[in-house]
């Protein structure tokens, strides 16, 4: 089996994903994933896939991912993970598309209007 990359996005996170047959080691800018988040329920996040179609410990992953912060950073490589899976086996389709893994989530933040002091906030009223 040869290289297979994906791109994931969220919010202003990009994800790259390269997946090659290995034990199942998840370096994520040239960190184990474990270091690079340590919050467990983001961990969760990254693994999901591999789990929604038992494929744990069978591929390693190297991922470049910047931009964001670290929620939409581990939600662009699940998304990167999850096309990564449909490009090596057409039948991982259904589960992670059920799951909701392969939708761009497009929602990202408002930007700032002028005479506000954010998107919609605005400054108290005075009557008088």
């Amino acid at each position: 089996m040869e290289m297979i990359n994906a791109v994931g996005r969220r919010k202003a996170s990009i994800a790259r994903v390269y997946l090659t047959k290995g034990e199942g080691n998840i370096s994520v800018n040239g960190k184990p994933y474990t270091d690079y988040f340590p919050q467990i329920h983001i961990q969760a996040n990254i693994t999901d896939p591999f789990a929604v179609v038992e494929a744990e410990n069978i591929y390693d992953l190297k991922v470049n991912v910047r931009g964001g912060g670290f929620k939409g950073q581990a939600e662009a490589i699940r998304m990167a993970i999850a096309r990564a899976l449909v490009k090596l086996n057409e039948d991982f389709r259904k589960p992670l598309k059920d799951k909701k893994y392969l939708t761009r989530d497009a929602r990202v933040v408002e930007r700032k209007k002028y005479g506000k002091p954010k998107a919609r906030k605005s400054f108290q009223f005075s009557k008088r």
